[in-house]
């Protein structure tokens, strides 16, 4: 499915970010921008994201990325573009 003007963003956001309810507030900002994919936890500790929305609203979602929900301590957030894979809506997975 492609969509004039969406596009998807792979994203790995490194630090205290497990534990810290990160997934869920990704969720969270995520439904409230429009935007669909989904998080995960990794083994090595960091949060993986594949995020699909328009350039607005990835920027937006990329700048909440870096600082997080509250509890969190985002070190580094690294994204690059990948193919439209159409979610339909934005999911917590494990």
């Amino acid at each position: 499915m492609t969509v004039t003007g969406k596009k998807h963003k792979n994203i790995r956001v490194t630090g205290r970010v497990q534990g810290v309810g990160f997934r869920y507030a990704v969720q969270n900002i995520a439904s409230s921008l429009g935007i669909t994919g989904f998080a995960r936890n990794l083994p090595n500790g960091d949060v993986y994201i594949e995020a699909e929305g328009d350039d607005i609203q990835l920027a937006d979602f990329l700048t909440w990325c870096h600082q997080g929900p509250p509890r969190a301590v985002v070190k580094m957030v690294d994204s690059y573009d990948g193919p439209l894979a159409g979610f339909t809506d934005f999911d917590v997975r494990y």
